[in-house]
């Protein structure tokens, strides 16, 4: 075993098997608490989103956040209608690129599945952040750390991810329903108590906020109203998830197309139940919520406390039902850090899937489409991971700057699927002689044209209004990776018509000659063995070659060589840089110069260390000249490794080969 398999042998643990990949089909409420944690944990950040953008503009502004949080949900549902029209046309599952690619194209395709990858790695570091915040607030002394917080909560995630952790169903759905569970009984407790007037205040209460420059008049004129059409896109990161279930067809069980549909509904119920009743709450407790609370907010018309750190809604709203420090203020907090952990988990998943199908398609590099020894796809994992934990750091963990690159990505997916599914239904219509059944799909394509129009709509605006707040970030990164893709595309595509047989094309011409080099740095019983095969090889020429990249070493080398009369002519290759690679590829250009039409075989001795931490005092110099060799062409590199615990078989392979009077001629031995 090698250093690196027992070091990822001690990581990741022991290699599951294929067969652990087959699951029992997923029933609704299993499946509910599986793919609905993404979309519903979005409660522990999008209210606050909302109730930021409209503290720009000052007290007043602050009272619509539930008409702006009731039009996010009305949008949710037009798409959750919209997406169990494309359940019902793909139950086999078909996600966003797959839709999208079928019905508008590559390019289309490569585009939603562009914007999806970005936006689950926003999904990750949202989530992440999200759950630093929360982790402040039950813990205050953590304050000021919220970016390391959430890039180990990141890290930590990968290495779960990486290790298989958290497969079960139980640890998929259950911090989901506990969260659900949690948040709807303190919004029921709080709402008796807001009728019977006995609710507390939320702890910003006493607090007022002054409005920005330019809107001291609060929510008037064409700015107020862009103000208002930007928290609504800030907001519609509760729609980010949605399209779980569209996903994960195939995972549930029969009827599949019906059950995926089912779950779809239920899902948008939760989800408006809780963000409506969250905002409904907070406006009940008179909460005050501003980006920046020490520059915003004002406490009798002065300052606020110098040390006053601003818990996110979910927690203020636990301290005014239950009270600070009660076990309803922390469960709150803890299941909210937990469903923010199984979201971020649930992006490990979906990110590496989607990536593995791009890189079948060739969009990808094709290391990404296997999977790893924990079942995972491994290398998307540690992609995922390192562009979460870069995006963290350099937010420093901050959500709202973070909020307002994710909803970029899931609108664009949202508006090409839809369009792609308008041309199915086109196709279907026109294959289908049936009245009734082409009456069933004018009504579908209908729903799916509301959602074309709905979700471009959301797009336009949040393009517009959150375009120099960040947005124009997360288009930059489409944009960037889809061009990635296709270069990658185009490459695989050239490399698959060059290595591609032709059965009408002649067969090509073989080698005039076989020019052997073996590499010798010192004699000892790798480079005997190598001489012994390239011997068995019967090559045209045979050489051997020394790079004297210190003097005496090389003189011993010459000899011992002479000494063994060794029948094979010993080169030396100045190295006056003490380097091995440079002067070895300058020899063998000018084997190529003379001869074009030879091959040059390369034949590099090594040994094979019997324990995995010898490899640490051991240089890696053979790996490092096979790497370099392999680009050249016309060159073949023949590796002859040595197992250091079989010595006695090299030394009877020596006896073998090299007698006291070896013959003179090396291509006339009558091995």
């Amino acid at each position: 075993m090698t250093f690196l398999e027992a070091l990822k042998r001690v990581l990741v643990g022991r290699p599951f098997e294929t067969e652990s990949l087959k699951r029992t089909p997923l029933r609704r409420l299993v499946a509910l608490g599986k793919v609905s944690s993404n979309a519903l944990s979005s409660v522990a950040y999008a209210p606050d989103e909302i109730l930021l953008t409209l503290a720009i503009a000052g007290m007043s502004a602050i009272h619509f956040s539930p008409l702006v949080g009731a039009a996010v949900m009305v949008v949710m549902f037009v798409i959750i209608a919209s997406y169990r029209q494309s359940v019902k046309a793909y139950p086999g599952g078909g996600g966003d690129y797959i839709i999208a690619s079928t019905n508008l194209g590559p390019r289309a395709g490569t585009t939603a599945a562009a914007a999806l990858l970005i936006d689950f790695v926003l999904t990750v570091a949202v989530s992440m952040s999200a759950a630093a915040h929360y982790l402040v607030a039950a813990l205050p002394q953590l304050q000021g750390h919220r970016g390391e917080i959430a890039a180990w909560g990141v890290a930590l995630l990968a290495f779960a991810s990486l290790r298989g952790l958290g497969r079960s169903r139980w640890a998929q759905m259950l911090p989901t329903y506990l969260f659900v569970a949690g948040v709807l009984f303190m919004l029921v407790v709080g709402s008796i108590l807001a009728v019977t007037g006995q609710l507390g205040q939320a702890p910003s209460a006493d607090f007022t906020i002054a409005p920005q420059a330019g809107f001291e008049e609060g929510l008037t004129g064409f700015f107020g109203a862009l103000l208002i059409l930007r928290a609504f896109s800030t907001g519609s990161a509760a729609l980010t998830g949605i399209e779980a279930p569209q996903s994960s067809v195939p995972d549930m069980a029969p009827p599949r197309a019906k059950n995926a549909a089912s779950v779809l509904v239920w899902l948008g119920i939760l989800a408006a139940v809780l963000t409506l009743g969250t905002l409904f709450l907070a406006e009940a407790t008179n909460m005050r919520l501003v980006e920046f609370p020490h520059e915003s907010l004002q406490l009798d018309g002065g300052p606020i406390p110098e040390g006053y750190f601003q818990i996110p809604v979910l927690g203020q709203l636990a301290m005014a039902v239950f009270g600070s420090g009660t076990f309803g203020f922390i469960a709150i907090l803890v299941l909210t850090i937990w469903v923010l952990w199984t979201a971020g988990a649930s992006a490990f998943k979906s990110f590496p899937f989607l990536a593995s199908l791009l890189a079948v398609d060739g969009y990808l590099p094709r290391q990404l489409r296997t999977r790893g020894d924990r079942l995972g796809y491994s290398n998307g994992i540690a992609a995922l991971g390192i562009a979460a934990i870069v995006l963290v750091l350099a937010f420093d963990a901050h959500l709202p700057g973070l909020i307002q690159m994710y909803v970029v990505g899931v609108f664009v997916a949202f508006t090409l699927s839809q369009l792609g599914m308008l041309g199915h239904w086109k196709r279907r219509y026109v294959q289908t002689p049936s009245r009734p059944a082409r009456a069933k799909i004018v009504r579908s394509r209908l729903l799916n044209l509301v959602g074309f129009v709905l979700s471009a709509a959301v797009l336009v605006v949040v393009l517009i209004t959150k375009f120099v707040h960040g947005a124009w970030l997360a288009v930059a990164a489409i944009g960037l990776l889809y061009l990635i893709m296709f270069s990658l595309h185009r490459h695989y595509e050239a490399v698959d018509r060059e290595l591609a047989i032709d059965p009408n094309a002649e067969a090509k011409a073989l080698p005039a000659r076989v020019h052997a080099l073996i590499l010798v740095s010192s004699v000892r019983k790798p480079v005997l063995r190598a001489l012994a095969f390239a011997r068995a090889s019967r090559p045209s020429k045979l050489d051997a070659i020394v790079v004297d990249t210190e003097e005496e070493r090389t003189q011993r080398t010459i000899e011992k060589w002479n000494e063994l009369r060794i029948p094979v002519p010993l080169t030396v290759l100045a190295s006056p840089y003490r380097e091995v690679a440079p002067p070895l590829l300058d020899y063998i250009k000018g084997i190529k110069r003379d001869s074009p039409r030879d091959l040059v075989v390369v034949y590099v001795p090594e040994y094979v260390v019997g324990r995995w931490w010898e490899q640490l005092v051991h240089n890696q110099t053979a790996l490092r000249i096979k790497a370099r060799l392999h680009f050249e062409p016309g060159v073949v590199v023949a590796s002859v490794p040595w197992q250091l615990s079989a010595d006695t078989h090299g030394r009877a392979l020596f006896d073998n080969d090299f007698g006291t009077t070896p013959p003179t001629d090396p291509s006339k031995d009558p091995q």
